[in-house]
């Protein structure tokens, strides 16, 4: 397993970043292509795989042969379990903070890849990288994302939160947290996803996003 983390905020480049998002395009590329091949081994059929247990076997292997299996009994070496939501189980160590998703929301883990991505674009600040995979093998599969914790900040206004996303060239949808533009639709921005510190400046932990 790759232990190489990220820096803080301050320290950490506009380069890593960039070669970051290239490492996770390149793996959800041979990801999908590999899916590719297992649909046109196997088909779709009554008698093959789902669609998502195809996904899952596929990553699974990959994720073993490449040095990115975390086994779930090994998470807590990566942390102390800390308090996460419907979507994530959060693990915090020292100035990181990790993320096992459960696909609630996306439904697929290379959609959740993709989500990283466009997180990354928007939200730069809680910049995502893709630490490795977990689960139980040969049944379910999560991804384990990563991200700066966030130090002295507390939840954010809603009002904060909207002339944030204005100054990001949002307009505001008529629900409470979500926000569009010619581009993307952006939601679940609420005081519980979004941190401001002790400076007034605010991070987006939490998203979700999908292009229009």
């Amino acid at each position: 397993m790759d232990y190489d983390i990220s820096q803080s905020f301050p320290s950490r480049s506009v380069g890593t970043q960039d070669a970051e998002n290239r490492r996770i395009e390149r793996i959800a590329h041979e990801l999908r292509r590999c899916c590719g091949i297992h649909e046109a081994q196997f088909g779709t059929g009554k008698d093959s795989l789902s669609l998502s247990d195809a996904e899952a076997q596929v990553v699974e292997g990959y994720a073993k042969a490449n040095g990115l299996w975390v086994p779930m009994e090994k998470l807590t070496d990566i942390g102390t379990p800390g308090m996460g939501g419907n979507e994530n189980e959060l693990y915090v160590a020292d100035d990181l903070v990790f993320k096992v998703n459960n696909l609630m929301n996306t439904g697929s883990i290379l959609a959740l890849l993709d989500k990283a991505l466009m997180h990354n674009e928007l939200f730069p600040e809680t910049f995502y990288r893709l630490y490795g995979f977990t689960g139980f093998g040969g049944r379910s599969v999560y991804p384990i994302l990563q991200q700066d914790l966030v130090k002295e900040a507390e939840s954010a206004p809603q009002i904060a939160i909207d002339t944030f996303m204005a100054a990001l060239g949002f307009i505001k949808e008529e629900r409470t947290g979500s926000f569009s533009n010619n581009k993307y639709r952006v939601w679940d921005l609420l005081p519980r996803n979004v941190l401001r510190d002790k400076d007034g400046d605010l991070y987006v932990v939490d998203a979700e996003i999908k292009r229009v």
